[in-house]
């Protein structure tokens, strides 16, 4: 019970972190919201590495996967993420984040032998992809091409895009090399570093200028210092020990949990818009990820065995 309670709790804080970012956005950079948020988590997650008597590779041929899973899976999506969301919707924001799913399986058919695309795999894309057109099609207004709108929603895609490759390299480079914890912390702790240097070069190229914390409302210091301190410190260590008790396949469910939690704290909260296009693009979405990833031998299965214990039941009520 434990497990499952902890599966969907990180559910919720992971989905409520495209409301916090949303947040964070009216005030803050974008470099800025990521520069925190990472800076937070990589100090509370080489904390636990202290505590457990794990370090760091120091060799910098052990380090440099780090530093690019750094960069290329935390830093450059993050801060795609982050500008996308002053522009769009923080509920759109977490459905089409959820495309990732599609670029994963899209690429590691190419990168895998074990990975290769199927009928139902295709059939899959497909819908996602029609629920993508769906959602970027709110860019259009009355027949005028809303631009902010569509560029934003063209940054979620892209992180989305980063996440599939990146999780590949990561598969492929580092596999059993390392442990979760300590690629966490390599991760995070270059992430911090690379989006602080970008938050303070940002201005000298045409880029949104960091602001001063002292002049930031109360609450979006709340809402950072929850992204960072709970959405990305607490919820990744809570997600290590989900994969521990529940197995990697079924704590990897809880990335398709996520975008619906987004998509309905961003309606509730920010009283963000629910119209047509975002019901139909999500369904679309969902039951593109549904189709790839619910096996019809295994529903067989589910369903034979409830028809035996309802059986049962009934012998039992007889005698």
């Amino acid at each position: 019970m434990r497990k499952w309670a902890a599966f969907w709790l990180v559910a919720l804080i992971w989905g409520s972190s495209f409301l916090l970012i949303r947040i964070g956005v009216e005030e803050l950079s974008p470099f800025q919201v990521v520069f925190i948020r990472t800076g937070i988590a990589a100090v509370g997650i080489n904390l636990v590495l202290v505590l457990l008597k794990k370090r760091l590779p120091l060799d910098f041929k052990r380090l440099f996967p780090l530093i690019v899973i750094g960069i290329g899976n935390t830093t450059i999506p993050f801060a795609l993420i982050t500008w996308g969301e002053q522009s769009i919707d923080s509920g759109l924001a977490a459905v089409l984040q959820s495309s990732a799913a599609f670029f994963t399986m899209l690429i590691a058919h190419f990168v895998f032998f074990d990975e290769k695309l199927s009928l139902k795999k295709v059939a899959g894309l497909i819908l996602g992809f029609l629920g993508v057109l769906t959602l970027a099609s709110r860019s259009w207004a009355s027949g005028t091409l809303v631009v902010n709108e569509l560029t934003g929603a063209l940054a979620i895609v892209l992180a989305s895009l980063f996440y599939a490759v990146f999780t590949i390299y990561s598969r492929k480079q580092i596999n059993t090399r390392y442990e979760p914890i300590v690629v966490s912390a390599g991760a995070m702790t270059f992430a911090a570093i690379s989006s602080g240097i970008l938050m303070v070069l940002a201005p000298y190229f045409n880029g949104e200028p960091a602001t001063m914390l002292v002049d930031v409302s109360s609450d979006v210091l709340i809402a950072i210092g929850l992204l960072g301190l709970v959405n990305t410190f607490v919820a990744y260590l809570m997600y290590y020990w989900v994969v521990q008790q529940l197995g990697a396949g079924r704590a990897s469910m809880v990335t398709y949990v996520v975008p619906a939690v987004g998509l309905i704290l961003g309606v509730l909260i920010l009283n963000e818009p629910l119209d047509w296009q975002i019901i139909v693009g999500a369904a679309l979405i969902f039951c593109g990820i549904a189709v790839v990833n619910v096996s019809i031998k295994a529903l067989r299965r589910m369903a034979n065995r409830s028809a035996a214990v309802d059986a049962l039941a009934v012998e039992t009520g007889r005698n």
